[in-house]
């Protein structure tokens, strides 16, 4: 059986970014400017610029590497986790970057499977 995955975490960060700094009251950047919103959002709590800059492309690789590493260990270790702990038996799974209760989750949602990150990296 083929398993079909839907994922892009960084996606999911950015909407998460996207409403902090609207309810800031920055300006936000246009849809297609990833990177303008996530130094937006490092600047809200950065010294200055180029400190943001480098927070935001640090983070940007941390969830490229969260991601990858989900999708490497799939096969042998996520996917049986969830069917275990949660009896899902589908072919389709959907995961989703969230921030709740100040800390970063990995969500499955159609099995409601969670993988919890911790705290936010400040």
């Amino acid at each position: 059986m083929a398993i079909e995955v839907e994922i892009d975490l960084y996606r999911d960060w950015l909407a998460t970014a996207r409403e902090v700094v609207l309810a800031s009251g920055a300006a936000v950047p246009g849809e297609q400017e990833h990177e303008a919103l996530s130094r937006a959002y490092y600047a809200l709590s950065s010294a200055d610029e180029a400190q943001a800059i480098v927070r935001a492309q640090a983070n940007a690789a941390r969830v490229a590497k969260l991601q990858q590493t989900l999708l490497d260990n799939l096969e042998t270790v996520i996917l049986p986790d969830i069917r275990s702990r949660t009896g899902y038996a589908g072919d389709r799974l959907r995961f989703r970057w969230v921030y709740a209760q100040e800390e970063e989750h990995i969500v499955e949602e159609l099995s409601e499977y969670r993988i919890p990150l911790g705290p936010t990296p400040v």
